[in-house]
């Protein structure tokens, strides 16, 4: 363990019980259910009839429903075919499939049996996925298609452990790696085997999560039944799901948000999922699907933000006048109903406004959204401004895989959109060195899958009890906000011994739809200086000339950075060539941006930025 912090301000200040308020509500608590398998059981014993699940059958070109049982049917399958593969529990078993009925079937017919899941982001390179299976000793692994696992073997990692590939679609057969390829139809029994109970136990292993760091190789976040039941069953205590709630579901079910809150803490409530199509299809999916909850990234909302503000340019004076009072009318509304502001005459407008201006906005999101948990990333106060403003909650969370992953959530009761909420129940905070962020909860991972060195400094040992370290730097106000003021590892240290946090900067310029994606560098500089992504479309009216066209972009980017103090300006840009993509590994699978990978591979870029300035060092 890492030595204890000189000092420690630890604090625990919670919002009212979402399911106290509502006791009709057909929760299953982490009582009732203490591992995921019972979770299952139980909802299909009480809503066995009644619509689970929902996708689009491209064979039928029709979305296609499954009740609870139809699900539990599936997973008897499954289970049976496990065993007969002679899976035994603790055995490894990985997923890489887009979100769909399959990745449910396939991980609660695998925690049934005590097995460990492993997923992987079917976005991934090719590399980080094998790397995966052999560091995970997955036995067995689960593909849309024969391709994928064509391109795993395809690296330098060894997979030898993967005895067996099941295929969505495509042909089976033997591979030279020694594993044996079979279509999921040809594997899966005809009939299914019930067991009265699960193998499980509430502290077992149920996953090994990777987490995709934007630097080094990916480690495995080991998760138990009890982790993940404890944080989705908070979670519902602090932002309540319903039986009535339809969520569309889109974020990979690899990413632990979507999974813990999208998926395990749907199944606490009853509510119904639908499975979205496509990042492409997700506008036509909203329309078609209606929900009434999303888990979403900020950078959905920050492109829809950005349309808005395009379109508005180009629209009447009268219309933009219209628009920006409905967005202020239902900001100052949404403060003085969360007890931020008093009361002015502003808001007796905002319900007309809402009906003629922000309800055919809001009709792009299917029109019945209750609100929208964003995580991931910090959201821009001002996209939250324009949709908490028209109407739409967003409720701004936090947390990261270790600790299964949610730690604090805005509420609708209690919702401070600048900030990343109050602390779930059962979860501990406090302040370390730097005033790092440190966690206690249930919920907190039990270590780093084959990696003790790791997993020791991943904590500090307080009175006997293990803080988790978050690396991020954070504060907390008189009613228990909490705020997230930087990464620890991020902050950019300026010649002058200022101290810089690039994410916010980074944030604030990409408002500005011309900027797709921006990485500001300065460490041990006098100046701070951006690397940059263009919006193609945007970037044919920028003057032709280079030196022109980059005085251009640091006044488009001065023009974000109003409140930001002098040295923390941007003084030089370069203009990046192509996108950073996962492809290109430069992003992780969570849209994540490699510093160092960027830094290093655009070196040329970095250096004629700082030329005569000495070598860079970020």
């Amino acid at each position: 363990m890492n030595p204890s912090p000189a000092s420690l301000s630890t604090f625990h200040r919670y919002p009212p019980d979402a399911l106290m308020a509502n006791a009709e509500l057909d929760t299953i608590s982490s009582a009732e259910a203490t591992t995921l398998d019972e979770l299952f059981r139980e909802r299909v014993r009480r809503s066995g009839e009644q619509i689970a699940y929902q996708q689009f059958a491209e064979q039928d070109q029709q979305w296609q429903k499954f009740t609870w049982a139809d699900v539990a049917t599936q997973v008897e399958r499954w289970q049976l075919a496990f065993s007969e593969a002679g899976l035994q529990k603790g055995d490894r078993v990985a997923i890489a499939l887009a979100n769909r009925v399959e990745w449910v079937v396939f991980d609660q017919a695998a925690l049934r049996l005590g097995l460990v899941v492993v997923p992987l982001y079917v976005s991934d390179r090719a590399d980080n996925m094998a790397y995966v299976l052999g560091n995970s000793g997955a036995r067995l692994v689960l593909l849309a298609n024969a391709e994928a696992w064509h391109a795993m073997r395809a690296t330098d990692e060894n997979i030898e452990c993967v005895e067996r590939v099941l295929l969505l679609s495509g042909q089976g057969g033997d591979t030279p790696s020694g594993a044996q390829v079979s279509h999921v139809d040809d594997w899966l029994p005809e009939h299914g085997q019930h067991l009265e109970r699960g193998m499980a136990e509430a502290d077992d292993l149920a996953t090994i999560v990777y987490t995709s760091g934007t630097t080094g190789r990916p480690k495995g976040v080991m998760l138990s039944h009890k982790n993940l039941m404890i944080n989705a069953y908070a979670g519902m205590r602090s932002v309540a799901l319903t039986p009535n709630d339809h969520l569309l579901s889109f974020l990979p079910l690899s990413h632990t948000l979507e999974r813990t809150v999208g998926y395990y803490a749907a199944l606490m409530s009853g509510s119904r999922v639908s499975f979205n199509r496509s990042i492409k299809q997700l506008s036509d999916d909203l329309a078609i699907i209606k929900p009434t909850v999303l888990i979403s990234v900020p950078r959905i909302f920050e492109r829809v933000h950005n349309r808005i503000f395009e379109k508005l340019e180009s629209e009447p004076s009268i219309k933009q006048k219209l628009f920006r009072l409905t967005r202020d009318s239902g900001w100052q509304r949404f403060q003085n109903q969360q007890g931020i502001a008093s009361w002015k005459p502003i808001s007796l407008i905002a319900p007309l406004l809402h009906r003629l201006v922000a309800k055919p906005i809001l009709k792009r999101f299917g029109g019945r959204l209750r609100f929208v948990i964003v995580g991931g990333a910090p959201l821009s106060i001002d996209v939250a401004k324009t949709f908490v403003g028209l109407g739409l909650p967003l409720l701004q969370g936090y947390g990261l895989t270790e600790a299964s992953p949610v730690v604090s959530v805005n509420t609708l009761e209690r919702n401070r959109p600048d900030s990343i909420g109050m602390l779930l129940r059962g979860v501990q905070a406090a302040l370390g060195e730097n005033d790092e962020l440190l966690v206690h909860a249930d919920s907190v991972m039990q270590g780093y899958w084959q990696n003790d060195d790791a997993s020791e400094k991943s904590f500090y040992l307080i009175d006997d009890k293990k803080w988790l370290r978050t690396g991020d730097r954070a504060s907390v106000d008189e009613n228990g906000f909490l705020r997230i003021i930087g990464r620890i590892k991020d902050i950019l240290v300026l010649a002058n011994g200022e101290k810089v946090p690039p994410a916010d900067i980074e944030a604030a310029i990409l408002r500005d739809p011309l900027f797709e994606q921006v990485l500001v560098l300065g460490e041990g500089k006098s100046f701070l200086s951006a690397l940059l992504v263009l919006n193609k479309d945007k970037a044919v009216s920028l003057p032709a000339d280079l030196q022109t066209q980059k005085e251009t972009l640091i006044n488009r980017i001065a023009g974000q950075m109003d409140d930001f103090p002098g040295y923390a300006k941007i003084r030089k840009v370069a203009i990046s060539p192509e996108e950073w993509t996962i492809e290109s590994g430069l992003m992780t699978p969570t849209l994540k941006i490699k510093r160092p990978k960027v830094i290093a591979h655009y070196q040329a870029l970095v250096r004629e930025l700082y030329d005569g300035h000495g070598v860079h060092k970020s």
